[in-house]
Order: structure tokens, then sequence, then C-alpha cells
């Protein structure tokens, strides 16, 4: 897959004030609304919360190669890519895992060094290169990508998801596990039922987005019944030509009886499988 927007390429070289105001540009050339090129309700299917989508996935990742012959018809369900990085010493790996309904049609990995250190809104400057990396090794374009992080959820709007799907032009959710700003609409500290969705509202350490403005949803995908303990939500928010609103109904359709939706919790897996063989190569 190809870039579309070079000059939005992460650049480890930037000082923080550039990186910060790319971020702004990056936001202001994201879509925040629904320009797809499939029908998102056909996203995961109707058939993304069974335990069969779950073991046919499985079952396609073992036997699935980076080559075409797995690759689903063109005519086929919508090609949804789970992307997660993992790291090794100074190595981050990024992990691209695609699906076509329950079947992994292709995955792909690349590995590049580590340039600068976590920095809280910066994420993608540190991993961006190696999911782009990871893209240009695909064989076919995905029509939408689950990237483990935020998007809209942001502070300038411009999350991991958002900069990698501006600078693609491909249709973008974040998905995170923890609330990085934004104010929640109702108190996340409870129990939520199962599809239960919460919207996160812009505050003031959104710079970029009027207060109020719905940036997107904690999106309860996975609970237990009948005890106790609960399952936090999953922080689900546009990236790029996605809305809010559709961002969560993708992450509840690709939910397949675990917390992360199926794409980016095969590509956790694949990350840790790469992960392992990349430690082997540099020790």
């Amino acid at each position: 897959m190809e870039v579309v927007r070079p000059e939005f390429v992460p650049d480890a070289s930037l000082s923080r004030e550039d990186m910060e105001a790319l971020q702004r540009e990056i936001a202001g050339s994201a879509v925040f609304e629904d320009d797809l090129p499939v029908d998102p309700a056909r996203i995961c299917g109707e058939g993304g919360d069974t335990d069969t989508a779950t073991d046919d996935a499985q079952a396609s990742l073992a036997d699935a190669t980076d080559g075409a012959e797995s690759a689903t018809p063109a005519d086929g369900p919508p090609l949804v890519a789970g992307v997660d990085q993992a790291f090794v010493d100074d190595h981050a790996v990024s992990a691209v895992v695609v699906l076509g309904g329950s079947e992994v049609v292709e995955r792909v990995h690349a590995v590049e060094p580590v340039e600068i250190p976590y920095i809280p809104g910066l994420l993608s400057f540190r991993e961006g290169t190696a999911i782009l990396s990871a893209f240009a090794a695909l064989e076919r374009d995905p029509d939408v990508a689950l990237v483990d992080g935020s998007g809209r959820i942001h502070f300038r709007e411009a999350g991991i998801a958002t900069h990698i799907g501006v600078t693609l032009d491909l249709p973008t959710v974040g998905v995170a596990k923890n609330l990085l700003c934004g104010t929640p609409r109702e108190s996340l500290d409870r129990k939520l039922p199962q599809g239960a969705r919460i919207a996160i509202e812009a505050d003031d350490d959104v710079e970029t987005a009027e207060p109020g403005t719905h940036i997107g949803d904690a999106v309860q995908t996975r609970q237990f019944e009948n005890s106790d303990r609960y399952v936090n939500p999953l922080v689900v928010s546009p990236g790029h030509r996605v809305s809010a609103d559709t961002a969560a109904d993708m992450v509840l359709a690709c939910a397949g009886g675990y917390k992360l939706p199926e794409p980016t919790r095969l590509a956790d897996g694949y990350a840790d499988e790469v992960k392992a063989e990349v430690r082997e190569q540099l020790e």
C-alpha cells in the first residue's frame, strides 16, 4: 500500500514543537465522517461476535501466507486490517493482519529502529515508520484498518490511527485501552453491559476541537456475567474517513468474544510471534 501524503510521514528528527504543528495539519486534513469504499454494516459481517468466526480466523491465521494465494475474491467481504505493535530492545515490530470475513487473507510485518522514547501524544513518531513499512508490504489494500492506539481522542485530534489513516488516505479506527484525553458523558467507573457505548467529548485538553465535540466512545465489547468483576471498555475513536458512531459500530461488530476486536487481537498475537523471532535474531 502506497503513501498518499508523503508530507505527513512521521519524522522522528523533528523537534517536539514541529511534531505538534504537523499533528495540527494532519487533524485539519482528517475526515471524521463516513467515507468508506464499502458498506460499514458489512465490516466483519454478521458473525463478528460468534465463536465460530473466531475459530475460523485462528485456523486461517495459522495457514496464512504473505502471498495472494489466500486472498478472497474481489467481490468477497470487506478487507479489514488489524494493526498492532511490539518492541524488541530499540526496534519496533509492526504487525498487520487482514481479514476478509472470518478468513485471514494476508499478514505482514516490519521491523524498524526506534529513534525516540515514548512521549504521550507523539506515539506515531515513535511507531509510525514501522507501521507504514508493514502496510507497504501488503499485496492487497484493505478497506479499513483498526489500529491499536488513539485516533481523534488525542490532544490535537491526531493520534496514531489518524496519522496513519491520513498519510495512506485509508479509513482507520483507533482502538485504545486507556483514555488519553476527553471526558466521558457518563462515569466509566462501573460495570457496563456488553454492547454499551458512552460518548467521549472534547474537553480543555483537546486543543483543536470545540469543547463538547463527540470525538469517540467508550465501547464495552465484552463483559463478565454473574460476577462482581468487570471488564473495562475500550476507547474507540475515528482515525480518518470514519465517523465516531461508525467506529464504535465496527469495533462491536468485530468483537469475536474477546475484549479486543478480532483483527487487532490477531495482529497482537502475530506481533508477539514476530517479536520472539526478532529477539532470537538480535541475540
